[in-house]
């Protein structure tokens, strides 16, 4: 699967294998449990994420992953993303330090 990424004006494709999504489960539901016991948003703290913020924390890891060349980090962080909000094809990645302002498209 393929997911394109926004940041600022900046745009590239990441192709994440349909074998390491497949592979990859185990992973994910780690992450999961994690921020089960909650994430930190910006300055909030959230106790019980929901399905799009956890994404929204995937997506932060994402940029940091692009940002100092992690490719497992990258793939991992965009897997989760692909696996948690199916048909997603595009995050634009706030870069602002504001991780609420991260969204993810359909098309």
């Amino acid at each position: 699967m393929q997911l394109n990424i926004l940041v600022s004006d900046h745009s590239m494709n990441l192709e994440v294998p349909d074998r390491f999504l497949d592979q990859s489960g185990e992973a994910f539901e780690r992450l999961d449990h994690s921020m089960d016991e909650g994430v930190q948003m910006g300055r909030d703290w959230i106790e019980t994420p929901d399905t799009h913020q956890r994404c929204q924390v995937a997506a932060d890891k994402l940029l940091t992953a692009l940002e100092t060349d992690d490719e497992n980090l990258a793939l991992l962080s965009a897997g989760y993303i692909l696996s948690r909000l199916p048909g997603i094809k595009r995050v634009k990645i706030d870069d602002s330090g504001e991780i609420r302002g991260t969204r993810f498209d359909a098309g």
